[in-house]
C-alpha cells in the first residue's frame, strides 16, 4: 500500500558524509529536509577511514567537530607511499592545508552515526531502514522519491531530490534504466574489486597512513579507534578470481608482493569480517541526471583512494549542493523552471573539484603500473616542494 507524505524542499537519499552535510546545511538555511537512508545506523561501510585535515573545518561549519574528535580516532601526521619494493616517499598532514597537522582514522561507522545525529538536531527529519524504489516524475521533472519501510510504501514530495547513495548511484540509475538520464560522464569500466577489513596486530607506524602501490592495484593501512588499524585495498577481478575470490588469499597473495605491506601485515588478523564491493571505475558521472535531481559524493565523482580525499569531497559536494539548493529555493518554491539551479550547479562543482580530478585521473595512471609507480616516487622522494604541490594539487 502506498501513503503519501508531507511535501519536502528536498529530500536527500544515502546518510553518508555527503548527504548529511547537504541536509545539515540545509535544514541551517531554513529548507524542511528529510533524509532516508537505507541502513541502521551504526553500521560498517567500506572506505579507507582517513579524514584529512581541512574535514575538520567542515565539521566546525556543521556542529559536529566535539563529537568527532571525542570518539576516539587515531592521529595520522602523515601519508608514506611505498613502491612494490619497498622505496618510500612521505606527505605530511598537514601540507593538504587548513593548518591544523593531523588527519583524522576513524570508522564510518563512529563518523556515520554522529553525522546523522548532528543532522536531526539540526532539524532534519531522518529515516532509516528506508530503501528507495523509485522517484516521482511529473513530465520528466523528478518531483519526490518512493520509499519502502517497515513494510510499506511511503511518495515523499519534494522541490529537489539529491542522490547521495555513493558509487550505487541508486536514483540516477533508475532513470538510466529507463532512458530518462542525461548522459554520463565517467571513465571506462574497469575490472576492479575493493576490499576493507579492520585488523588487529597491523605493525604499520600508529601516527601513519601507508599507501602500498602492486602489480594491478594498491591498499592503503591506517590507525582507526580501538587500537584498530583499517585495511582498505583495490585489485584486479582477475586476481580476486585467481585466488578462489578469498579476500584473505587475495591479501597475502597480491597486496603483500609489496614489500612494506608484507612486514606490516605479517601477524595481522582480521577483527571485522571483510567487505567487498565491484568498482565500475573511477571519475565524473552525471551531477544533473534529470531536472529535480542532483547528485553528490561518490554519486558524482569517485576519486581515487589514494588522494585521501574522497571524505573531504563528499562534505564539499554535500555543501555545494545545499548552497545551489539555498540560492534558488524561492524559485523553485514558486514552481519556476530547474535549470538554472542544474546550471549553478554545474559551474560550482566544475570551479570547486575539476582541477583535481584531471590532476587524479593522470595520477592514476602512475597508481596502477609499478615500475612507472617506483620511478615516480623515487624522482618525487627528492623534492619536498614538487610533493607538497601535488598533495595541494588533490585537493
Amino acid at each position: 500500500m502506498n501513503h503519501s507524505s508531507d511535501n519536502y524542499d528536498a529530500v536527500i537519499v544515502g546518510g553518508g558524509p555527503a548527504g548529511t552535510s547537504a541536509a545539515i546545511h540545509l535544514a541551517a538555511r531554513g529548507a524542511r529536509v528529510l533524509l532516508a537512508e537505507q541502513k541502521k545506523f551504526p553500521r560498517t561501510k567500506l572506505c579507507g577511514e582517513f579524514i584529512s585535515p581541512e574535514c575538520l573545518e567542515h565539521f566546525e561549519r556543521l556542529g559536529v567537530a566535539h563529537q568527532m574528535m571525542d570518539a576516539g580516532g587515531a592521529e595520522l601526521t602523515e601519508t608514506l607511499f611505498y613502491s612494490r619494493s619497498g622505496k618510500s616517499l612521505n606527505v605530511p598532514s598537514e601540507w593538504f592545508g587548513s593548518g591544523r597537522t593531523g588527519a583524522l582514522g576513524l570508522s564510518r561507522a563512529e563518523m556515520d552515526v554522529r553525522m546523522m545525529e548532528r543532522a536531526r538536531e539540526a532539524g532534519v527529519d531522518v529515516l532509516e531502514e528506508a530503501q528507495a524504489t523509485g522517484l516521482l516524475l511529473e513530465k520528466d521533472r523528478v518531483r519526490g522519491v518512493s520509499l519502502k519501510t517497515n513494510g510499506r510504501v511511503l511518495e515523499v514530495n519534494s522541490l529537489v531530490a539529491v542522490d547521495a547513495t555513493g558509487r550505487s548511484r541508486a536514483l540516477a540509475r533508475r532513470l538510466e534504466r529507463e532512458g530518462k538520464s542525461d548522459r554520463v560522464v565517467t571513465s571506462r569500466r574497469s575490472p576492479l574489486v575493493a576490499f576493507k577489513a579492520h585488523l588487529e596486530g597491523a605493525d604499520g607506524h600508529k601516527e601513519h597512513c601507508e599507501i602500498y602501490f602492486y602489480r594491478g592495484g594498491y591498499g592503503g593501512l591506517s590507525r582507526v579507534e580501538n587500537g584498530l588499524s583499517n585495511l582498505c585495498f583495490i585489485v584486479q577481478s582477475r586476481d580476486v578470481r585467481a585466488c578462489g575470490n578469498d579476500p584473505e588469499r587475495v591479501m597475502h597473495e597480491v597486496l603483500m608482493k609489496n614489500r612494506r605491506a608484507a612486514e606490516t601485515l605479517e601477524r595481522a588478523r582480521t577483527h571485522s569480517g571483510w567487505l567487498a564491493v565491484a568498482l565500475e571505475g573511477f571519475g565524473r558521472r552525471a551531477l544533473v541526471p534529470a531536472p529535480g535531481l542532483l547528485a553528490i559524493g561518490d554519486a558524482a565523482s569517485f576519486i581515487d583512494p589514494f588522494t585521501g580525499s574522497g571524505m573531504l569531497m563528499a562534505l564539499e559536494s554535500g555543501e555545494l549542493a545545499a548552497q545551489t539548493i539555498a540560492r534558488h529555493l524561492a524559485r523553485l518554491r514558486n514552481k519556476e523552471s530547474f535549470d538554472e539551479t542544474a546550471s549553478d550547479y554545474r559551474a560550482l562543482y566544475n570551479q570547486v573539484f575539476g582541477a583535481r580530478l584531471r590532476v587524479c585521473a593522470l595520477m592514476r595512471r602512475a597508481a596502477f603500473v609499478p615500475r612507472f609507480a617506483e620511478t615516480i616516487i623515487f624522482a618525487l622522494g627528492a623534492s619536498a616542494p614538487a610533493r607538497r604541490y601535488l598533495a595541494r594539487s588533490t585537493r
